[in-house]
């Protein structure tokens, strides 16, 4: 059997309210705008072709940023510590991942038999 609601019952974590749909419209154009700029970049022979990388890096760095202000709603403000943190922790333990699978895969690649000896060894 469920409660009523008192007046003054508010969800967990909530009570005030983080943006509206002019907050989202606005995400959702500079994430649109910044996409666009991607395959403008990759496509053109206005930039230099070697600094294609760089400008890319730098669009998806500002893409990854119009979505933690505007749709995760991380700010740094003093109410976001833990969701701060949170983010951070994640992408320490997926750059964790990706740099172990990596230094893994380097070394047994490393340390592998060549080819033309492991041909050998079967004949």
């Amino acid at each position: 059997m469920a409660l009523p609601l008192q007046s003054g019952d508010k969800a967990p974590g909530g009570g005030k309210r983080r943006g509206g749909v002019l907050m989202y419209l606005a995400g959702l154009v500079f994430a649109v705008v910044l996409t666009l700029a991607s395959f403008w970049a990759a496509d053109t022979h206005y930039v230099w072709q070697p600094a294609v990388p760089v400008l890319l890096a730098a669009l998806a760095i500002g893409q990854m940023g119009v979505h933690v202000v505007f749709f995760f709603h991380i700010s740094s403000g003093p109410d976001d510590t833990n969701n701060f943190l949170a983010l951070a922790f994640g992408l320490f333990v997926v750059g964790l991942v990706v740099f172990g699978s990596m230094l893994i895969m380097s070394n047994l690649n490393a340390n592998m038999m060549p080819m033309d000896r492991l041909m050998d060894m079967q004949r």
